[in-house]
């Protein structure tokens, strides 16, 4: 049981009710899920067993609300050091193993020292070890080459990749929710 109003976020999902992000979730805090319940812009999905009350009303807060108006995904992604390390989903691109967001950097192909620009085509998740490996080499001269060539990714491809790195909090009337659109395997 929730032991607090401040532990009830709302999911909030798309008119097409496929949350509107899945890394970081689209969660909105119980005062902004009220405040669109009451301002008719979103329907409620599902509701916690909390209430809260006020001189005139009670409620149960929100816990999945659907907007009412469809909102359209952005074509490209933003180009930020964290979308580069969930296209690379956590991984050094050299040695290949997951790393805490913390211990990731990222590396230039082609460095900067020799015109390499800062853009999805010549950058990398590399872990500290790698990339002061690499250094301010080209990968054939520090024989280390990335286990994918970069690429800017879609929104959809970062929304799946996010997918696979689920919150430390799901609450159960999320569940039915977050991985509806995903293909089934056959029996």
């Amino acid at each position: 049981m929730l032991s607090s109003v401040e532990q009830c976020p709302a999911l909030v999902l798309n008119a097409d009710f496929r949350p509107l992000s899945y890394f970081p979730f689209s969660l909105w805090s119980w005062q902004e899920a009220v405040k669109a319940v009451f301002l008719d812009r979103v329907n409620i999905v599902s509701e916690y067993d909390r209430v809260v009350r006020s001189p005139t009303i009670e409620m149960r807060l929100p816990s999945v609300i659907s907007l009412k108006e469809y909102v359209p995904s952005r074509r490209r992604p933003a180009f930020t050091r964290f979308n580069v390390f969930l296209r690379d989903r956590f991984s050094c691109q050299y040695c290949g193993d997951p790393f805490p967001t913390h211990d990731l950097t990222f590396d230039h192909i082609l460095p900067r020292s020799r015109g390499g620009r800062t853009v999805w085509a010549n950058v990398v998740t590399a872990c500290t070890d790698c990339n002061l490996a690499k250094g301010n080499r080209l990968p054939p001269e520090a024989a280390m080459y990335p286990r994918r060539m970069p690429a800017q990714p879609t929104t959809r491809q970062l929304q799946e990749n996010g997918r696979a790195f689920p919150p430390n909090f799901l609450h159960e009337s999320w569940r039915d929710f977050l991985y509806w659109d995903t293909e089934l395997d056959p029996v």
